[in-house]
């Protein structure tokens, strides 16, 4: 039997931007428990994009993190056995988890050859993103088509 839902946890925002956007894309980073070595690497990554664009590197951040945030996603439905493809609208926090998601796997799949240090490619990718281009919007983009391929399963939504 299930006890209702477990309750969120609120994240305290980031010590140097105050942000709640930052410190959620910092946990997504780190891996095996080192903060230490994701926080430096979000932080240089948005001193980059201060330096390049020449404008406050936390507006430049969210502006990506929007751009990329999907409206709709597909989600899997089994009626009469078979699976289908049904369109359904993206809530307030899986946009934001499934918009640094793809951040991260873009900056992540970028070439060694350009940039050496994840902090550039991370810093390039946003810069991207927030000008609508990049590996992170052609996902997004990729998304959105196949809900509105499967806009006549909309139907079946639960």
């Amino acid at each position: 039997m299930r006890s209702g839902k477990a309750e969120k946890k609120i994240l305290p925002p980031d010590p140097i931007y105050g942000s709640r956007l930052v410190a959620r894309f910092i946990n997504k980073l780190m891996i095996s428990g080192k903060r230490t070595v994701a926080e430096k690497l979000v932080y240089e990554a948005l001193e980059t994009i201060r330096e390049q664009v020449k404008q406050e590197p936390l507006s430049v951040f969210e502006k990506a993190i929007s751009n990329i945030a999907p409206k709709m996603e597909v989600r899997p439905r089994r009626v009469g056995g078979a699976s289908y493809q049904v369109p359904v609208e993206v809530r307030g926090d899986r946009k934001e988890a499934l918009a640094i998601r793809w951040i991260l796997t873009g900056a992540r799949s970028r070439s060694n050859k350009e940039f050496h240090s994840f902090d550039k490619k991370l810093a390039a990718e946003l810069i991207d993103a927030a000008n609508n281009t990049g590996a992170a919007i052609k996902k997004k983009d990729d998304v959105q088509k196949a809900a509105a391929a499967n806009r006549a399963f909309s139907h079946f939504r639960w």
